[in-house]
């Protein structure tokens, strides 16, 4: 079900943007005016500058009713057609004159009709049918690119396959887990679950109570977010309530009470995890597994139920400024059926450490020449604008010099996962490594560029460096792989192509721009494309991304998975090459070296061969677009799944087995966080405790049923491959200095 969290998620996925402004106050504003206002800043400033047409208009509505049913599972095709008719062409009118909210009210009032409408008759069906799961049916298994329902009739038959589908699929999960159980001699984690049926039904109280219980902030969020996404994927409204969740996810920190949440089928809010040192460790009385039944935001006795609440609201519920006090109404973890109790935590700031850069040292023995290593990760490009000792370039120098102290061969960054954020921070970090020059090329909507330098006179490091990225790698981070592929100056190795993200956004108080008079509390914010950005050498990433020197397999390939597949991106283009840039001597990167070596692992490497027959099925699956909704059929196709699974197993205990035995002998790895930056010896790593060394966790009986044996040293097949091609590069380098071919810029 789509929701304010899933919205949350797609706004901080990728963010590069230049500034953001401080947070409003409380009160609810005019959100007429708001959509005007933000209207007339995306005619005069988003970069794509669309006509303010009809066109436009229907743009504006069919996003808003797909955002609201994007897997078509509500709305009628007569309701579609209805809002086509009234107000297809109107909605640019309507915003510039402040009059949309009434038409988003009367959509959204049919949205929440259909859904009770769809629920309603969800849980009767469940109740009252016995469905024949020996029938030769099947159903759509994505529904974005079906019609809409024709009729009444067609919608209640889809929803009865659906359904048919989550109860076949729920029943065959929970066979094939206490059968896992049974085999490894463990107790079934879902021996007191509910029913089948009752879990399903429970499963649409959340979206019902989100379209029962929204109010004109929420469908206006809706809307003017719906608007913003019509020029570009990364355009978008940020309401009041969204603010705070931006801000932390550029910054790593929050003020709250340092728990992680999880949404349960049976409403409740589970605290799934517990930071350490945090204001809920400190109080001590919020165990893991505790359910959060209600909450009392300012601990004034007005309590709230949060049963099947949308969990952004209930984060938003807790959250609050900081040296305030929150209640919260939990069912302990350990506790009696039915036992209650209340606990109250004093809020404060907690940095979110897992989210910050860390590193490593691997230690290795190739052959008999020692080899040292650095591994850094950057999980985004944070920064704090009220803190600028508080950035992900101060962390990255501060690790990279301690690295350089420990005298490393190589360095190895990995960008897998990380979706950028703040376009500063990313121009200086790639300064450590290419020393004074362009690093990004900006241009407006008027054409001109700008070109944005390294203030550093010559690099931090210098010596041999690997790239890791995959499809999740976007914007700023693009721009860092980009910037390091053109000046020669790192191997790029990762899946075929990272994101593809070329954009740079703005946020926007959109109360500023407000008339005096206006009520502009909780106006919120429009988070604006304004620029594009180019690699130095005149590519753009935008759609295409940056393409790796060594490509590993990835599923990725055959997913949706990238900027190309978004609604209304931006095309991709090319400008000239930046001025002042000098790239470094390719020849010293020694790439056709490196390309051969590493195609002849691949092709030996078990690991790979797995996920190439892997990609074959997903194809293939995709292509179908179908699920059997026959028992036979599903328990045959789940047979064959795990007998794939034991024989791959069987393997991989032996093959890790031996990796293990090789890893004892050649290699040792030291951990390297910012709180270990002042540690006369860095520690070994050990996986297990460092897994919780910033947060605790609840325990996953689901997830120890998995026996995927787990890689040796923690370092899984990409990781390897690219930490050979990194030795490859170290050694190619090495050899080139002793015979006195190393070619210098």
């Amino acid at each position: 079900m789509f929701c304010f969290f899933s919205k949350l998620r797609q706004l901080l996925a990728f963010p590069l943007f230049l500034w953001i402004l401080p947070s409003c106050s409380s009160h609810a504003a005019d959100f007429n005016i708001v959509g005007k206002e933000m209207s007339r800043l995306l005619e005069n400033g988003h970069y794509a500058r669309l006509p303010w047409n009809e066109q436009l208009s229907e743009r504006f509505l069919q996003e808003y009713l797909t955002s609201l049913d994007p897997f078509k599972l509500y709305f009628l095709k007569s309701d579609i057609e209805e809002f086509e008719q009234k107000y297809g062409t109107s909605m640019t009118a309507r915003l510039r004159r402040a009059d949309f909210l009434p038409v988003a009210t009367e959509i959204f009032e049919r949205y929440r009709q259909r859904v009770s409408e769809r629920v309603k008759d969800a849980k009767r069906i469940l109740a009252e049918e016995e469905f024949d799961f020996t029938l030769d049916e099947s159903i759509t298994t994505d529904r974005e690119e079906m019609p809409w329902f024709e009729d009444e009739r067609e919608a209640e038959q889809q929803w009865r396959l659906r359904l048919k589908e989550d109860l076949l699929g729920e029943t065959l999960r929970r066979e094939q887990i206490a059968k896992r159980a049974r085999e490894q001699g463990k107790e079934n984690p879902l021996k007191d679950e509910v029913s089948p049926q009752k879990k399903i039904e429970r499963r649409y109280d959340r979206p019902l109570r989100f379209a029962r219980e929204a109010d004109e902030e929420d469908i206006a969020n809706y809307f003017l977010s719906a608007v913003a996404r019509s020029y570009d994927p990364h355009s978008e409204y940020l309401s009041f309530r969204e603010l705070e969740q931006f801000k932390i996810g550029v910054s790593n920190e929050l003020v709250g009470i340092g728990a992680m949440l999880k949404a349960e089928d049976d409403g409740a809010t589970k605290i799934d995890g517990i930071v350490n040192n945090g204001p809920a460790d400190k109080q001590g009385d919020l165990q893991l597994g505790d359910r959060v039944i209600a909450v009392d935001s300012l601990n004034s006795g007005d309590w709230v139920d949060i049963m099947f609440m949308s969990l952004d609201k209930v984060v938003e519920m807790i959250r609050g400024e900081e040296g305030t006090t929150v209640a919260l109404k939990v069912e302990p973890a350990d506790g009696a059926d039915g036992e209650t109790r209340v606990i109250t935590i004093d809020r404060e700031l907690v940095t979110m450490k897992d989210g910050l850069a860390s590193g490593e040292i691997y230690e290795l023995l190739v052959g008999e020449k020692p080899v040292k290593m650095g591994l850094m990760r950057l999980p985004s490009f944070y920064f704090d604008y009220e803190d600028r000792s508080k950035r992900v370039s101060v962390d990255v120098e501060k690790i990279l010099r301690r690295m350089m102290k420990e005298k490393i061969d190589g360095l190895l960054i990995d960008l897998r996962g990380n979706g950028g954020g703040s376009l500063e921070e990313v121009r200086r970090l790639t300064g450590f490594f290419v020393g004074r020059g362009p690093v990004v090329q900006i241009k407006a909507t008027n054409g001109h560029i700008d070109s944005l330098n390294s203030d550093y006179r010559k690099p931090i490091y210098s010596g041999p460096m690997v790239v890791m990225v995959d499809k999740g790698s976007a914007s700023a981070s693009e721009i860092l792989a980009g910037a390091l592929q053109d000046y020669n100056r790192a191997v790029i190795i990762g899946e075929d192509s990272t994101y593809g993200k070329g954009t740079v956004q703005q946020p926007m108080d959109i109360g500023r721009f407000m008339p005096f008079l206006a009520d502009r509390e909780r106006a919120g914010y429009v988070k604006m494309t304004i620029q594009k950005f180019y690699r130095v050498s005149g590519d753009s990433t935008q759609k295409k991304g940056v393409v790796p020197d060594i490509i590993l397999p990835s599923a990725n390939e055959v997913l949706e998975v990238g900027e190309a597949h978004q609604d209304y991106a931006l095309a991709f283009d090319k400008i000239r090459r930046a001025a002042d840039f000098k790239p470094f001597l390719s020849q010293n990167l020694f790439i056709p070296l490196l390309r051969e070596r590493s195609e002849k692992r691949r092709a030996k490497n078990q690991e790979f061969r797995y996920l190439r027959n892997d990609i074959k099925r997903i194809e293939e699956r995709l292509r179908k677009n179908r699920s059997s909704l026959n028992r036979k059929v599903r328990l045959e196709e789940i047979e064959e799944n795990n007998q794939r699974r034991k024989r791959r197993n069987a393997e991989r205990v032996k093959r890790f087995g031996e990796i293990a035995k090789q890893d004892a002998k050649s290699l040792k790895i030291r951990r390297l966080t910012l709180d270990d930056l002042s540690a006369e010896t860095l520690q070994l790593v050990d996986r297990e405790k460092d897994l919780e060394r910033h947060m605790r966790r609840a325990e996953n009986k689901l997830a120890d049923l998995d026996d995927t044996p787990e890689w040796p040293s923690g370092i899984d097949a990409s990781r390897r491959e690219a930490l050979a091609v990194l030795s490859d590069l170290v050694d190619a380098v090495r050899d080139s200095k002793l015979a006195g071919t190393l070619v210098k810029p």
